[in-house]
């Protein structure tokens, strides 16, 4: 965890598909301070959106999230995963497919990696997504930022098609403003 002058803060990271999507439900999440998009989790030095896109580096599009836990907690991180995309899909969501859209969580710590293991049982269990639980948990390796042009993508771009049709539907569903 990190100091500020606004006190302690630390760090999730999260893939789910198109990165733009889960960065506005996060960015719109109480307790975050931050979110990143870009790439982990796999071999590539400084890749680029259309070195990610080929599907050989290894890299997931993932989020970082800069938050306060005393606003906002891991575990409420977690659900808030689980709930903004279909960790049922494997290397996919929606029409996005490739290993970069995979639903992974980079824990940061062995007690993220716990809440995480132990959030996946219990959603898996529930039988609440109606199928097994695709989503890989593994260390956090090296972040790479994604190009500004990804940066606040939805902020930017409401208007684009795929802002439209994927994430303002999701971002009603989840009952956050559009």
């Amino acid at each position: 965890m990190a100091m500020t002058s606004t006190g302690v803060t630390a760090t999730a990271t999260f893939a789910g598909g198109c990165f733009w999507c889960i960065e506005e439900v996060f960015r719109q999440t109480p307790g975050v301070t931050k979110v990143v998009s870009g790439y982990t989790g796999g071999q590539k030095a400084n890749p680029t959106y259309k070195q990610v896109c080929s599907g050989k580096t290894g890299h997931a599009e993932a989020v970082q999230i800069t938050y306060d836990p005393a606003k906002v907690s891991y575990e409420k991180l977690l659900d808030v995963f689980w709930h903004a995309h279909d960790p049922t899909q494997l290397n996919r969501q929606g029409a996005d497919v490739g290993t970069q859209y995979r639903s992974a969580i980079f824990t940061h710590s062995d007690a993220q990696k716990k809440a995480a293991e132990v959030s996946k049982a219990a959603l898996t269990a529930s039988g609440e997504k109606g199928g097994p639980v695709v989503t890989v948990i593994e260390p956090a390796t090296k972040f790479y930022p994604a190009e500004d042009y990804h940066q606040e993508y939805y902020a930017n771009n409401r208007e684009q098609p795929y802002c439209r049709n994927v994430i303002q539907p999701k971002l009603k569903k989840l009952g956050l403003r559009e």
